[in-house]
């Protein structure tokens, strides 16, 4: 009988309060499995501390050698040049006029230069002027620089034939014309006194009844001046 009893107060406890009850239980089930898994964690962190990259270099040498070197160049400043300072290469002409000339072609003065005076033409038959010396010399004789200088032009004038220009120091230009077809030189070519840079010809139209001849002229600042100024005595 007191068995009943007490069985019925128990259906009765856990039918009231007994949901709440189990409840309870099973967030203390809960909240101990989060501590214990928690423990765990911390033991496992404890038993296996993390280990950097760092340590192991400054604890083992020998690994420092099988890692990768990474080398960084830090960019380099530009130097400032001074262009008064830098070298200059190519074929550029001194501002400075040639002080040592040499004559063109050996020969005998046949024509002088003549620009203030009109001088007769023998193959216009008419009076004129004549901005250059005509040396006379041999057909195929050897023409060469009268300074130093660059060779500015080659050209295939309508009157006075095949003409090289140089261009010296000092704003002077000499031009070589009634050369043969071809000169020996190009365009651009630098050029010492006495370098060889074609040879006579018979190629100017406007000078054809003279015998053969170097026709030669120069030019300072684009202003005509006479040759025979310039260049040593015969």
């Amino acid at each position: 009988m007191d068995n009943g009893k007490t069985g019925g107060k128990m259906e009765k406890f856990f039918a009231g309060k007994g949901y709440y009850i189990v409840l309870v239980l099973c967030i203390a089930v809960i909240g101990a499995s989060v501590w214990s898994l928690a423990s765990r964690g911390d033991d496992a962190a404890k038993a296996n501390p993390k280990i950097e990259i760092s340590d192991v270099i400054k604890n083992d040498d020998s690994k420092k050698d099988r890692l990768p070197v990474i080398v960084t160049n830090p960019p380099q400043p530009t130097p400032e040049v001074n262009i008064d300072d830098a070298e200059v290469t190519g074929t550029v002409v001194s501002d400075t006029a040639p002080t040592s000339w040499v004559r063109p072609v050996v020969g005998q003065v046949d024509r002088a230069y003549s620009i203030e005076t009109l001088a007769y033409d023998v193959t216009m038959k008419d009076w004129r002027t004549h901005d250059g010396i005509d040396i006379s010399t041999d057909a195929g004789a050897v023409v060469r620089a009268a300074a130093d200088g660059t060779v500015e032009s080659i050209k295939q004038d309508d009157l006075y034939g095949t003409t090289v220009v140089i261009k010296h120091g000092g704003g002077i230009k000499t031009v070589y014309s009634n050369l043969a077809e071809t000169p020996t030189v190009s365009e651009g070519d630098s050029v010492r006194a006495g370098d060889v840079i074609g040879s006579v010809g018979e190629s100017a139209l406007c000078e054809i009844g003279q015998p053969a001849h170097l026709h030669f002229a120069m030019s300072v600042d684009g202003v005509s001046v006479d040759p025979d100024s310039y260049l040593p005595p015969q």
